[in-house]
Order: structure tokens, then C-alpha cells, then sequence
């Protein structure tokens, strides 16, 4: 999470999403990376059910997803949100 926090990060340290890129690899999974570097950010990988349920479209939902995890994490670096303490529920 530290590498596509600071990716975002005011002054020297900020990457516009334009240095970002979402690639669908040869298994299938797909990827979101900073566009100079093969290391992966973040990495989907849908079961086959899910992509049958999505009838095909899972690289769409990935790019929504990964979109709105980008913007969160900007969100998040501008200190738009308070860090909560224990467990929660994610659903």
C-alpha cells in the first residue's frame, strides 16, 4: 500500500494517473503499475464464475474498480479520512 500511496503524494513526490497503467497479463489476472516499472501495484484476478457472471466484461469491472481505489487513495493521502482503530467489517 506504501507504493500507490506515495504515488500520490503533493510536491516532488507526485505521480499523475497518467504514469499509471492497468495491463490484463497472459494468465489472465490484470494489473495496475506505474507505466516505467513492471512491478504491480495492485493485481485482480476474477474466478472463472465471476467472469462468466460478468459475461466477459471483468476487464471493464477491473478498470471501474482500480479507477475508484485510485481516487480513495488520493482521498486518503489528502487526509480526507480518519484511520479507525480495530477490526472492521468490509462488505
Amino acid at each position: 500500500m506504501t507504493d500507490i500511496m506515495s504515488a500520490f503524494r503533493g510536491e516532488q513526490t507526485f505521480m499523475p494517473t497518467s504514469f499509471l497503467e492497468i495491463v490484463e497479463l497472459p494468465d489472465g489476472r490484470i494489473e495496475l503499475r506505474r507505466a516505467e516499472d513492471e512491478g504491480s501495484l495492485v493485481t485482480l484476478d476474477f474466478s472463472e464464475d465471476a467472469k462468466a457472471f460478468l459475461q466477459g466484461q471483468h476487464v471493464e469491472v477491473a478498470k471501474a474498480m482500480l479507477s475508484v481505489g485510485v481516487q480513495m487513495a488520493g482521498r486518503l493521502v489528502e487526509g480526507e479520512f480518519e484511520k479507525e482503530d480495530g477490526s472492521r467489517i468490509l462488505h
